[in-house]
C-alpha cells in the first residue's frame, strides 16, 4: 500500500491485469453462448445445455440483439399487397381524396424511381449501398422525366383535390411537371435553381442544368454570379445536418400553413425518417381526434405505419394508376418538345431574349415566374 492509503504503481497494474482478464473471459463466454444458440435445441450436447442454464442472463442478451436485428432486417423488407388487395385499398384511397377537404401530399424519393433516380432505403438505395460498402453510380438528372406520380399529383392539384405538395425531393421534377411553384414545398431544396441573397427579395435564377456541380456540405457557393448586383450565387440545398433558410423554394411558410389546415395528408414514396422530425408537418399540438387522417403508399415500413389510417404496400405509379382509374381523371402525358415550344414562346413575348436558360424543361407556369432568366452558361468565377 502507498503512502496515503492509496494503491501503488504495482498494485494498480495488478488490479488492471484482473479486469482485462475479466473480461476476456467474458467476450469468450459471449462467444461461446452464441455458437450454441446457433445451433438447433436438438443438436446442443449436455455439457453446452448445462452453459446456456448457467448463462441465463447471457442468453436473454444475445436473444434481444437477434430479435432488434430481424426488425431491422424486416423494416428493410419490401412487401407488395397482392393485386386484389391493393385495388380495394385503393378504392377506399380514393373516397378519402374524394372527400378530404384539404389534402396535403408529401413525396420522397419513391416517386422518382420509376425516373432511373435512385432512393435512398431502398434495396438498391444509396444510403443502403454505403451501408454495404458498395459504390454508388453518379446519375445524369438533368435528363430525368416526371413520372406518372408526377403527372397524377399535377392533375389532382388542377383538380382541386390537391391543395398543397410537400416534397423532399430535390430533382426538380414536381416542376416540370407543371406544378404550380406556388403548390410545392421543396424542403431540401432544387438543384436546378440558385439565388441571390444579397437582393431583396432573393433573385432567383431557375437553370436546365444541375448547379450543385461546385457545391457540397456548408459550401454552398456555386461560382456565378448575379448579374444585378453582382454577388455569388449559392445553391438552395439543405444538406443532412443543415437548416434551410431560404423562403424559396423551400417555401416552409407555405408548407406549415397546408399542414395546419389539413383534414388527410398522403405520403408518397418516403421512408419518413426525416420527415417525422418535423412537428409542425404533423399537427402535434392537436389532440390526436383533430389531427389529419394520413394514408401511406410505401413498399417499407415507416415510423408512422401505426399512426395511418391506411398504409398500401405498392409501388407509386402502380398505386397512382389505379388511384386516377378510380377517381376517373386521365393523367396527362409529359411533352417535354411541346413544353419547351409553348413556354419559350411566352417567354420571348415577355421580352426574355435568352433561349438557353429559361425554365422550360422544370415546367414553371410562366405566370407564376419571379425569377432572372440568363444564359446558362454564365462565367463561372475560379
Amino acid at each position: 500500500m502507498a503512502a496515503g492509503g492509496g494503491l501503488s504503481r504495482s498494485e494498480r497494474k495488478a488490479a488492471e491485469r484482473v479486469r482485462r482478464l475479466r473480461e476476456e473471459q467474458q467476450r469468450e463466454r459471449l462467444r461461446q453462448v452464441s455458437r450454441i444458440l446457433r445451433k438447433a435445441a436438438a443438436e446442443r450436447s449436455a455439457e453446452e445445455g448445462r452453459l446456456l442454464a448457467e448463462s441465463e442472463d447471457l442468453v436473454t442478451e444475445l436473444q434481444g440483439r437477434s430479435r432488434r436485428r430481424e426488425g431491422l432486417k424486416r423494416r428493410q423488407e419490401e412487401v407488395c399487397d397482392d393485386p386484389e388487395e391493393l385495388r380495394r385499398k385503393v378504392r377506399e384511397l380514393a373516397g378519402a381524396v374524394r372527400s378530404a377537404r384539404h389534402l396535403v401530399v408529401y413525396t420522397g424519393a419513391g416517386i422518382s424511381t420509376a425516373a432511373s433516380i435512385p432512393d435512398y432505403r431502398g434495396p438498391n438505395g444509396v444510403w443502403t449501398l454505403l451501408q454495404k460498402g458498395r459504390p454508388v453510380s453518379a446519375a445524369d438528372l438533368s435528363e430525368a422525366e416526371p413520372t406518372l406520380t408526377h403527372m397524377s399529383i399535377t392533375r389532382l392539384h388542377e383538380q382541386k383535390l390537391v391543395q398543397h405538395v410537400v416534397s423532399q425531393n430535390c430533382d426538380g421534377l414536381h416542376l416540370r411537371s407543371g406544378l404550380p411553384r406556388t403548390a410545392i414545398s421543396e424542403l431540401h431544396g432544387n438543384m436546378y435553381i440558385e439565388v441571390c441573397t444579397s437582393c431583396i427579395p432573393n433573385r432567383e435564377y431557375v437553370r436546365v442544368f444541375d448547379v450543385t456541380e461546385r457545391t457540397a456540405l456548408h459550401r454552398h457557393l456555386t461560382g456565378r454570379t448575379c448579374h444585378k448586383c453582382g454577388t455569388q450565387l449559392r445553391d438552395t440545398i439543405v444538406h443532412f445536418g443543415e437548416r434551410g433558410t431560404l423562403g424559396q423554394p423551400l417555401n416552409w411558410e407555405a408548407a406549415t400553413e397546408a399542414a395546419s389546415k389539413a383534414d388527410t395528408i398522403l405520403c408518397l414514396g418516403s421512408s419518413l425518417k426525416v420527415l417525422k422530425k418535423y412537428p409542425r408537418l404533423w399537427c402535434m399540438t392537436k389532440p390526436p381526434s383533430r389531427r389529419p387522417k394520413l394514408y401511406i403508399v410505401n413498399l417499407q415500413w415507416t415510423p408512422k405505419d401505426d399512426w395511418a389510417a391506411l398504409k398500401l404496400h405498392g409501388k407509386c405509379d402502380d398505386v397512382m394508376q389505379l388511384l386516377m382509374n378510380e377517381l376517373g381523371l386521365e393523367i396527362p402525358v409529359y411533352n417535354r418538345s411541346h413544353r419547351q415550344w409553348v413556354r419559350q414562346k411566352r417567354l420571348l413575348s415577355k421580352g426574355c431574349c435568352c433561349p438557353e436558360d429559361f425554365p422550360l424543361q422544370l415546367g414553371v407556369p410562366c405566370s407564376l415566374v419571379s425569377l432572372t432568366l440568363l444564359p446558362a452558361k454564365a462565367q463561372i468565377k475560379t
